[in-house]
């Protein structure tokens, strides 16, 4: 029987994803995550689990595709089946492009910290740097400030969180534009104002805001530098749900087209499977 499935692993410090591709169709297989603090044993869990929800077996596997940073743990091969290495930053420009749909675009990879990648249809993806403000920031500025790291947490209370308590907007320094088009209400000062009623909900939308914020500003620089206006974001903490109503304010702002596209956390995995197809 041919084989017929390609398979792609980014293999993280704490967290496996894998996702699958049919040879013939090209059709996606639904991905699926583990959490292990072991990247070995978050390897091997995620392909077993990923074989048995999808009724698969080794037969069927024709190629498996690895990167991520746990990755070097690895050594050459996954239940005897031999693998091949991908650069994870050829893998978030592919995986980047092909859920957005787009042909070109920066692809911000919004982890532990933010890598930006060029991605360009029929040419290599070109690492562009990034920045150190990620998950990371977010989870450990939290832990200090709140008493807590559970991003799920973090997510709930800040959806009743009120910048104004904490943030200093343009409005409140001047009455004047100091951009014409540019809202009065775009941030001057990240946590230049925070009030003496500021809640932990405030203080935890007020880092989510931060983090993503200065995501979006260097994605747009990069973006400016290559003359385009699309950045798709990708990576666990594209998941954020306040990530939508931030990018989207960025977008009207700098007439920019960010985008979060189906399955984006998945994004870099997604890659790696593709370029094994």
């Amino acid at each position: 029987m041919q084989k017929q499935i390609v398979i792609g692993i980014d293999v993280g410090g704490s967290t496996t994803k894998i996702v699958g591709f049919h040879t013939v169709t090209h059709a996606l297989i639904e991905p699926l995550f583990v959490r292990a603090t072991d990247p070995i044993t978050s390897a091997y869990g995620a392909f077993g689990k990923f074989l048995v929800v999808n009724h698969l077996t080794l037969s069927d596997i024709a190629k498996v595709m690895i990167t991520g940073v746990g990755s070097s743990y690895l050594t050459d091969s996954l239940y005897d089946l031999p693998f091949e290495r991908i650069e994870e930053f050829r893998a978030i420009g592919l995986g980047g492009l092909y859920l957005s749909g787009l042909t070109e675009g920066i692809i911000a990879s919004c982890g532990t910290g933010t890598a930006l990648v060029y991605a360009k249809s029929g040419e290599a993806p070109l690492y562009l740097g990034g920045t150190g403000v990620g998950g990371g920031t977010l989870l450990g500025l939290s832990k200090r400030l709140l008493g807590m790291d559970n991003i799920a947490h973090i997510v709930d209370i800040a959806s009743e969180g009120d910048l104004s308590h904490v943030d200093l907007k343009i409005n409140d320094i001047t009455k004047h534009d100091i951009v014409p088009g540019f809202s009065d209400t775009m941030t001057a000062s990240n946590f230049g104002n925070v009030s003496d009623i500021a809640t932990r909900g405030d203080i935890a939308l007020a880092l989510i805001n931060m983090v993503f914020e200065t995501i979006g500003m260097v994605s747009i620089f990069a973006a400016r530098n290559y003359g385009i206006r699309d950045v798709v974001l990708t990576g666990n903490l594209s998941s954020v749900p306040q990530a939508e109503e931030i990018f989207g304010t960025l977008n009207r702002m700098f007439d920019m087209r960010f985008t979060i596209p189906q399955n984006s956390r998945f994004g870099t995995v997604i890659g790696a499977a593709l370029a094994g197809m």
